[in-house]
């Protein structure tokens, strides 16, 4: 079995890394442009002191958490023919990419409008008081204080988009996941299963310690 394991990841292992790199270097640089965005406007547009517009709040938090309400692997269904549309295909880590870009979004979106609104009001209201415009605030005082818990926000996403690429695999995305999948399930390869799930298990591992390591550098 050891023999047969060996041959098996000389032979897909480097390219089913590669499809994983894909699949989470698009989705997680998206998401975090995308996310960070997003979590800024649920948490400025619902605030008084910054630029309040109900309507648009009402809108993007109605998006956020329809699409969160969607659980992953139904997401990748649903989204198929937009997906199709954007890329040119169903199948593939690039095809994939969209719907974990999507769910890692909304989901970065939310945890960071939480992180804003953990904001010590206080704060807010002496750089008022001072005569500080909102953009100012917004730049020198809300994104400082936030920033360690938007860091283990971003930490939070990565993982889980490590979960969602290996869900991604099963449906077409390939990667680690498939590899598990393909060769440790359905050809009772347990070898393969358990060396990705050492893999899995030491990059979340190594994840948590940097993303904690980055919270910490940015406390004050």
């Amino acid at each position: 079995m050891f023999n047969e394991t060996l041959v098996i990841l000389q032979r897909e292992l480097w390219k089913a890394f590669a499809q994983t790199f894909v699949m989470m270097g698009i989705s997680f640089v998206l998401s975090l442009i995308l996310g960070l965005a997003l979590g800024f406007v649920l948490y400025l547009t619902e605030t008084p002191a910054f630029y309040p517009k109900k309507s648009l709040n009402a809108v993007a938090a109605a998006i956020v958490n329809f699409i969160r309400s969607i659980p992953f692997i139904i997401l990748v269904v649903f989204t198929l023919p937009f997906t199709f549309w954007l890329v040119g295909t169903k199948i593939g880590p690039i095809a994939a990419s969209v719907p974990m870009t999507i769910s890692a979004t909304v989901f970065l979106a939310r945890l960071v409008e939480s992180s804003l609104k953990e904001t010590d009001p206080g704060v807010i209201e002496a750089a008022l008081a001072s005569g500080a415009r909102p953009w100012l605030i917004i730049r020198k005082v809300l994104l400082v204080e936030a920033a360690p818990s938007i860091a283990r926000a971003v930490t939070v996403v990565f993982i889980n988009l490590i979960g969602a690429s290996a869900m991604a695999g099963m449906v077409g995305g390939g990667g680690i996941g498939n590899l598990a999948v393909q060769y440790g399930y359905y050809r009772y390869e347990t070898g393969v299963m358990l060396f990705t799930i050492v893999v899995l298990v030491i990059v979340v591992q190594l994840s948590q310690y940097l993303g904690d390591k980055v919270a910490k550098h940015l406390s004050h």
